[in-house]
């Protein structure tokens, strides 16, 4: 379980984050919803270490992380699906995927078959350079990624930003799946409301860098989270 008490971030002298507090337990999906630039993705360059933060205090499973960057997090079980991808374009997707190896030790450092079983359509193209993969094939790529590392945190950041309609669906499938496994907890920002509010377990709507509203699926209703997300 991930436990985030009192965050804030700043960029030079701009506040971007005001005292957030969330929790995001294994088993679960907790989506972070708001309007572009209220502070979802910074909150999650935050969690992964991409960028510091100011103040608060992050605890992963009991165990406090401190101010470790994103090369110790990961290794600490933090995985982070960043906006935009960003796979190698001229590696392979093999290469790719071995990537994820540097933050696991060398006795586990192999591609899992699940993966594949996953994503088959990177078994298919396995040699075929990541920059010459179609958008959600590439997004495939980058989950595929980040669960190499056996994450027990996956970060998800817009999987579904110009991505086709039957791609958004496979993908959904598989955080689905990555759920039900319980052996992860799982972050997701996300745009696209009925694909977040089908997925989530529990919700956090942002407003200003700030925590307005949060609940289970049970506690808050659709249209009390629209309407969050919409002023």
């Amino acid at each position: 379980m991930l436990e985030v008490k009192d965050l804030s971030l700043h960029y030079g002298q701009s506040q971007i984050l005001y005292d957030v507090s969330l929790r995001a337990e294994t088993g679960q999906i907790t989506c972070l919803m708001g309007m572009n630039g209220v502070g979802k993705t910074s909150l999650l360059k935050a969690l992964a270490g991409v960028h510091p933060r100011s103040e608060g205090e992050v605890t992963l499973d009991g165990d406090s992380l401190g101010r470790l960057h994103a090369h110790a997090l990961a290794k600490r079980g933090i995985a982070y699906v960043p906006q935009g991808r960003e796979i190698f374009p001229l590696l392979t997707v093999q290469e790719n995927l071995e990537t994820g190896f540097n933050c696991i030790s060398d006795g586990a450092r192999m591609v899992p078959d699940e993966i594949f079983e996953l994503f088959p359509v990177l078994k298919e193209m396995r040699g075929r350079r990541g920059g010459d993969l179609s958008g959600g094939q590439q997004q495939q790529l980058a989950i595929g990624r980040a669960l190499v590392t056996g994450p027990s945190l996956l970060l998800l950041d817009e999987p579904t930003e110009g991505i086709q309609p039957n791609i958004i669906q496979q993908i959904g499938r598989v955080i689905e799946h990555l759920r039900d496994r319980k052996t992860m907890a799982i972050i997701l920002v996300e745009q696209y409301f009925d694909f977040a509010f089908g997925l989530a377990d529990r919700f956090y709507a942002m407003r200003r860098g700030q925590i307005m509203l949060s609940g289970s699926k049970g506690e808050v209703s659709r249209e009390a989270l629209l309407e969050a997300v919409s002023v």
